[in-house]
């Protein structure tokens, strides 16, 4: 992940559309960014090792013959040993060819320039390893190397082999006139879309008919909102052959807060996906894995699992725990989502300005009705709401538009005093009339409606009943429900039936934690409340004022219709 962000110069026409010629000054190139801010995190030479292998980029081949393509090489980690291997080849099978042979063989492009300047002296030094002139060695980095813009720049298509690790760059790092012409040409950037992903879209693009790309990157976009294009993408004109999951794994040569997994991704048609999960990194260990990984049969007794149908369409990629994941597609088949049932899932009011839109609510010097008590995580840390005595201030009228300020001359008072502070936010550039509203609308009517609310961030599903007191705060999901007890709710979704469906589509956390968010709780399936036997819908509602833990787990196993196996995987 090597790549200069939004300090950088660059000179290039961003006005045609689709049409656009980089003209890149390279001497304005800053070197200022920081290895974080380029995303630049270099991978171990025993998983470049592997991915190479895996993709049977190995000197037993005609490697000469081949294209490779490492679309942002930084300091060379995969660039270096991928060359190594094209000479020990081409030195083997056909050094009577000449020189020649090699100048298609490699494409790295790099566009942060000392990182380029650099990498470009090891190829030179290593070419010369092989006893080749100078003049050789120039030329061949010369042809081989390009510091650019590997998105915007024009590149002969038809590779073999896409390899590296894609900068994870957030969209902010990145300067507007780049990320408009990105967009522009990307239409895998959605939402808040890192820039690994249009790395994706364009090096899967430039694969050649039988060509392979072997990726290691964030597995975030595996399952988040905004990788479903390119998640469709991939879907509708490629196949997921190999997956192996490297959380937790020391896979780079720094501690990096990340979630890494390898994809080799070809052209190939297949519904086959070959999956392992967190390998030693040590030689042997990865040998071992690459040859499971590769043999005609997966043996039964390895770590090698075989999944039908990951890649469909823009849906989530589910690859991991088998025995979980098929009580999953068991489940969507014979009960409706969450929200089908009547429930609805939401999330607090975030203000943009917390320190002055929430604050102890005697303390607030607003009208009394324009604030309203708050809760937030804090409060509900032992299991029940245990107000903590905050309020919000509430800018809207009951019809969601801002009240007047002249119409209560206390919230005018203690918003101007705020103003300079209240204006600097984004939400109040972005439209200066409505300088004083809060990021999220706030409902008034929420904070009496009986709900269930559930941390973002948890090891297990946190779920806490409140009687409509309170308006939560953006940290704290919230489900409501038409039809269905509160009560008797939330004994299904403490029993482990919550956890099992974010677990599946949730990326894991550092540690083991899981976020339940809005995206994934409306993943939850359950039975229709009216649909329920009033057997057992008594016993749920007797399971809610029980502390008997395997009652309830019995009661929430009934309703499903789990077995013994599957009631084991929950509870």
């Amino acid at each position: 992940m090597k790549y200069a962000t939004s300090k950088q110069i660059d000179v290039f026409d961003d006005s045609t559309g689709d049409n656009l010629a980089l003209k890149v000054v390279p001497e304005l190139l800053t070197n200022t960014a920081s290895w974080q801010e380029r995303g630049a995190v270099f991978t171990k030479k025993e998983v470049v090792e592997f991915i190479l292998d895996l993709m049977g980029y190995t000197v037993d081949q005609p490697l000469y013959a081949y294209r490779l393509l490492e679309p942002a090489f930084g300091e060379g980690s995969f660039l270096l040993v991928a060359i190594r291997r094209l000479l020990s080849a081409w030195k083997v099978q056909s050094k009577r060819l000449g020189t020649q042979v090699l100048r298609d063989a490699i494409a790295g492009i790099e566009l942060h320039t000392d990182s380029f300047q650099l990498t470009r002296q090891k190829v030179i030094a290593l070419i010369l390893e092989e006893e080749l002139s100078y003049q050789v060695a120039e030329d061949l980095a010369g042809q081989w190397l390009r510091n650019t813009d590997f998105l915007l720049t024009d590149i002969k298509g038809g590779f073999d082999h896409i390899v590296g690790n894609p900068p994870y760059v957030r969209q902010e790092l990145i300067a507007p006139h780049q990320l408009r012409a990105y967009r522009r040409r990307y239409s895998t950037i959605y939402d808040r879309a890192d820039l690994y992903v249009p790395f994706f879209e364009r090096s899967l693009s430039l694969l050649g008919a039988k060509g392979q790309l072997g990726f290691i990157c964030t597995d975030r976009w595996m399952k988040n909102r905004y990788g479903g294009p390119l998640r469709k993408y991939i879907s509708d004109k490629f196949h997921l052959r190999y997956y192996v999951n490297m959380v937790g794994t020391a896979a780079f040569e720094t501690d990096v807060m990340t979630y890494p997994a390898i994809t080799i991704i070809d052209r190939a048609k297949g519904t086959i996906t070959r999956a392992a999960e967190k390998p030693e990194i040590a030689p042997a260990s990865l040998n071992m894995l690459c040859s499971s990984m590769q043999a005609k049969v997966v043996p039964l007794l390895g770590s090698v699992e075989e999944i039908e149908n990951v890649a469909t369409g823009a849906d989530p990629w589910i690859l991991h725990a088998p025995k979980e994941r098929a009580l999953v597609k068991r489940l969507e088949r014979f009960f409706p989502r969450l929200e089908d049932t009547g429930c609805k899932v939401g999330i607090g009011v975030a203000t943009g300005a917390d320190s002055i839109f929430i604050a102890p609510f005697e303390e607030l010097k607003v009208e009394r009705d324009r604030k309203i008590p708050l809760v937030m995580t804090k409060d509900i840390l032992e299991g029940q709401v245990a107000w903590k005595g905050l309020g919000v201030i509430n800018p809207f009228t009951d019809k969601g538009t801002l009240v007047n300020l002249e119409e209560y001359p206390l919230l005018k008072d203690y918003f101007s005093c705020h103003r300079a502070s209240i204006i600097r936010r984004h939400v109040a550039t972005k439209n200066p009339n409505n300088w004083y509203r809060t990021i999220d609308r706030i409902y008034p009517a929420l904070a009496k409606v009986p709900k269930l609310l559930i941390p973002d961030i948890k090891g297990d599903a946190h779920i806490v009943y409140e009687a409509g007191n309170f308006y939560p705060h953006h940290n704290l999901y919230y489900i409501t429900a038409a039809s269905w007890n509160l009560k008797a709710l939330q004994v299904v979704l403490q029993s482990g039936i919550a956890r099992l469906f974010v677990s599946t589509y949730s990326t894991q956390m550092r540690g083991g934690y899981l976020r339940f968010q809005a995206q994934y709780l409306r993943k939850i399936r359950l039975p229709s409340w009216d649909c329920i036997a009033d057997a057992v819908r008594g016993q749920l509602l007797e399971a809610a004022d029980s502390k008997d833990a395997a009652f309830r787990n019995r009661v929430v196993a009934a309703l499903y219709g789990l077995s013994e196996a599957e009631s084991q995987l929950l509870f």
